[in-house]
């Protein structure tokens, strides 16, 4: 399936945007650990949610990038 440019900005937004909560969410867990006393609870959901970002930036890179014929 072909993205219309429309699409593909739109994707393009949407990627910057999950980078970036991806990337704020790697300093709070940092910041939280570093404190030392945290709760370990929080930091698992955290991570969970960190994970999330992830895969849906994954998702977003394998539409962007175009099909390889192998």
């Amino acid at each position: 399936m072909r993205l219309s440019e429309e699409e593909k900005t739109a994707l393009k937004v949407k990627l910057i945007d999950l980078r970036t909560r991806h990337r704020e969410l790697d300093e709070v867990i940092g910041n939280l650990t570093d404190e030392g006393a945290y709760d370990q609870i929080q930091i698992q959901r955290l991570k969970k949610q960190k994970l999330q970002l992830k895969d849906e930036i994954i998702e977003i890179e394998s539409q962007l990038l175009p099909d390889i014929i192998a």
